[in-house]
């Protein structure tokens, strides 16, 4: 898509940004959470020396606490940007994670870096969650699906890079030098977002903070077949993707022995998402959010099969895994966007608390599945396969109660 014919279908409502820019500026304010998150990964056992800790799975904690923040987090989010707009909750928000970001460089021990990382985790919900509710006060439907597919891409690009890239800072200085490229990261998207990111909510639409009206908008989005289906559905593949988060470490440097590659297999493994965006964002305009999500799902469910099958028969090569991992990531990237997109969809009224509860409960649920099968990790991936399994049968079997048995059949308002 070209700037000038994406400029001619942006909407009003972000200028003075153009669509490239908007594009931009949402990913990279998303892009806060994943790179906090991923950035880590080399230096758990860097941690874990530092604070003496002697657990395997403990260094875990490092992600879960993060993800826990995060989704906590989202529950008051959604409700005050619907009623005192975006901008200064995500400023906020955005100020309060470069504050963590310090007390995480000065902690002196392993509880006041888990606090830090609670801290992280609470402000990157606020950019996450006022990140899709912008773009669903500017998009609809299936444009929509295709704003969130960019900026998916190059949000799920972090990955690719960041391991790579927190391993780069660990060959020039200790632990915590992470969390100042953290810092000054989020600096310069607070100034950008500061300076270029207008209010997108107009002032007919806020809503009140009233417990009771709160209390309704979160009926409104629970009692949503479609909003709460695939709000499910995406917490059951969040939480396998979680638990491969949280092992990867171990996987790559325990099981395959890759030692210091570990950065460079995670990101072979990630391209795989961020391809998946880019093919979402030119396909879903023509073939819709069912069709391509609801494929991605059958074919995870594929995947899950044959890496539990080969798992157990002890025939995983490194090869063969990452095969699969990227094709996991792959279908992965095909269906959140997507989930996202058809979640939010008969929302718009409430944008905001949806996206609130939205991300809490496909974050929650996804931390609860992936901290539970991350902590049995055993020295092998019989654990996890088992787990990516029965996660992505739960969430096959919800998306066919939602769509009453329906599968590949777009429908919905047409735009």
């Amino acid at each position: 898509m070209s700037g000038t014919s994406a400029d001619a279908l942006a909407a009003s409502s972000h200028r003075p940004m153009g669509f490239p820019e908007f594009v931009i500026v949402i990913a990279s304010i998303m892009t806060l959470n994943p790179l906090a998150m991923d950035m880590m990964l080399p230096a758990l056992p860097n941690i874990a020396s530092a604070f003496y800790i002697t657990s395997a799975n403990r260094p875990q904690m490092v992600l879960s606490i993060f993800l826990a923040g995060f989704g906590v987090g989202q529950f008051v989010i959604g409700p005050l940007s619907d009623r005192f707009g975006r901008r200064p909750v995500l400023l906020g928000g955005m100020s309060v994670y470069c504050a963590a970001s310090l007390l995480a460089i000065a902690a002196p021990s392993f509880e006041t870096l888990l606090l830090a990382r609670a801290l992280q985790g609470l402000s990157t919900s606020a950019t996450r969650v006022i990140a899709t509710s912008i773009v669903r006060d500017c998009y609809a439907g299936r444009r929509m699906a295709s704003v969130m597919s960019l900026a998916m891409m190059i949000f799920i690009a972090v990955p690719v890079v960041a391991p790579a890239f927190g391993q780069a800072v660990l060959l020039m200085m200790q632990w915590r030098g992470i969390f100042i490229v953290l810092m000054l990261y989020g600096v310069v998207a607070l100034i950008w977002s500061a300076l270029r990111m207008p209010e997108t909510l107009a002032p007919a639409n806020r809503r009140s903070l009233a417990v009771r009206d709160i209390l309704d908008a979160f009926r409104q989005t629970v009692t949503n077949r479609q909003t709460l289906g695939y709000a499910l559905t995406a917490g059951g593949v969040l939480g396998s993707l979680f638990a491969y988060i949280f092992i990867a470490q171990q996987v790559f440097t325990g099981v395959y022995q890759l030692g210091h590659y570990f950065p460079l297999a995670f990101a072979g493994v990630a391209v795989g998402t961020a391809i998946a965006g880019f093919v979402n964002s030119r396909l879903v305009g023509r073939l819709g959010m069912r069709v391509i999500s609801h494929a991605a799902l059958i074919g995870y469910v594929v995947i899950a099969a044959i890496m539990l099958a080969a798992a157990k028969l002890e025939m995983l090569p490194l090869p063969l895994f990452m095969v699969l991992s990227v094709a996991l990531m792959f279908a992965f990237g095909l269906m959140i966007s997507n989930f996202t997109a058809l979640a939010m969809e008969p929302q718009g009224h409430i944008a905001g608390t949806a996206a609130s509860l939205y991300g809490s409960i496909t974050t929650l649920l996804g931390i609860g599945i992936g901290a539970s099968i991350g902590q049995d990790f055993d020295g092998t991936l019989v654990p996890f396969a088992t787990g990516f399994l029965l996660c992505t049968l739960a969430a096959l079997g919800v998306v066919l109660v939602v769509e009453k048995g329906r599968l590949f059949r777009p429908y919905g308002i047409k735009l």
